[in-house]
């Protein structure tokens, strides 16, 4: 049985697609399906490569048990395409990068990841907001936002199962 695969992508992969992938993974292990759904994350960016996510991105994932500190960023490519089910992107920016380098021929499913939000509050926003240059409570935003939507990713997976 061949796992369903899933890419969370951001700009520079320390922020939000990290927070993504380490959301998700959580509930798929809490769920046991680790061996049936494959996670990982990158950025369409390339100057955080190989860096781990960003100290505040951590420190907020960790305070609701989330532990992103083994994860490392990487760029995005259209290998990607090929390798993956789900390739979901935090905004429109990181869509259209994506969609520049996906080959005409993948079969992946490319959206916005917001897109699984279940909750009426988070499924009027469309993108996942850039916590860099903020506060501490767009990190926490963030993980309201990802949170519900990787809940909703993962009965949408699930049932393919």
């Amino acid at each position: 049985m061949s796992k369903i695969s899933v890419l969370f992508v951001c700009l520079g992969n320390i922020c939000r697609s990290p927070t993504a992938h380490g959301v998700f993974q959580a509930m798929v292990n809490a769920q046991g399906l680790s061996d049936q759904i494959l996670v990982d994350s990158a950025g369409t960016g390339d100057w955080h490569l190989g860096r781990a996510p960003d100290r505040r991105a951590q420190k907020h994932a960790l305070a609701r048990g989330y532990d992103l500190s083994d994860l490392r960023a990487r760029l995005a490519t259209a290998e990607d395409f090929y390798q993956f089910d789900y390739i979901l992107a935090m905004d429109r920016d990181n869509f259209n990068n994506l969609k520049a380098i996906q080959p005409h021929n993948a079969t992946c499913q490319l959206s916005l990841f917001l897109e699984f939000c279940r909750n009426p509050l988070y499924s009027e926003h469309q993108e996942v907001p850039d916590p860099y240059y903020g506060g501490d409570s767009g990190f926490n935003w963030v993980l309201d936002l990802v949170e519900d939507a990787s809940a909703g990713l993962l009965e949408q997976i699930k049932a393919k199962l």
